[in-house]
């Protein structure tokens, strides 16, 4: 019998997939589990430990840490060093950007005026939804109905955005924040 971090694993790359925990059948032929039992009493393991849960109509869901993923305390990126193989405890992307969930959306950036904010085309900015912002605080910013994502920034003549790119001029216009950034998530 696999152990139970193995059959975690085949169970997160099959939602990947899917989007969708395998009824039992599915889960002993993915695991290759002969007996109802077997498979009955890895889940039992795996509701118990967090990673799996069920919904009100009694179907398998991802529990609380099914999208834990391991966690490495550190590693170098100017000369190499020596790597531990145990990390510190997993984590998830949410609980790591995330601090108010009902606050916060995703918004994908498009173009490159914070290019040297290291917020670049195609990247996804985790927004938290708020109306006030501290100067030097990246924004999103409404002006006449379109958004903006620049750094929020003061002078003698008041507010206004500014970008990370010298392309690009400063935006001195009527403008409302939506949110401040939070995170960024980017896919290479």
């Amino acid at each position: 019998m696999p152990d139970d971090t193995l059959c975690l694993t085949r169970l997160q790359d099959y939602y990947a997939e899917e989007q969708v925990i395998p009824p039992y059948s599915t889960i002993g032929t993915l695991l290759g589990l002969k007996s109802k039992n077997s498979v009955a009493a890895l889940v039992g393991r795996l509701r118990l430990q967090g990673y799996l849960a069920f919904s009100p109509d009694r179907r398998l869901k991802p529990g609380p840490r099914f999208f834990e993923r391991p966690f490495f305390e550190s590693v170098q990126a100017g000369t190499p060093n020596a790597a531990s193989d145990t990390g510190a405890d997993p984590i998830t992307i949410d609980r790591y950007l995330i601090d108010h969930p009902s606050q916060t959306v995703m918004v994908r950036i498009k173009g490159d005026s914070m290019r040297d904010a290291g917020v670049l085309d195609g990247d996804l900015a985790v927004v938290e939804r708020r109306y006030v912002a501290e100067v030097g605080e990246i924004v999103i910013a409404s002006i006449d109905n379109e958004f903006t994502l620049k750094y929020l920034d003061r002078d003698r003549q008041g507010y206004f955005l500014r970008p990370a790119n010298p392309d690009f001029q400063n935006i001195r216009a009527k403008f409302e924040i939506f949110g401040v950034m939070v995170g960024l998530v980017r896919k290479y």
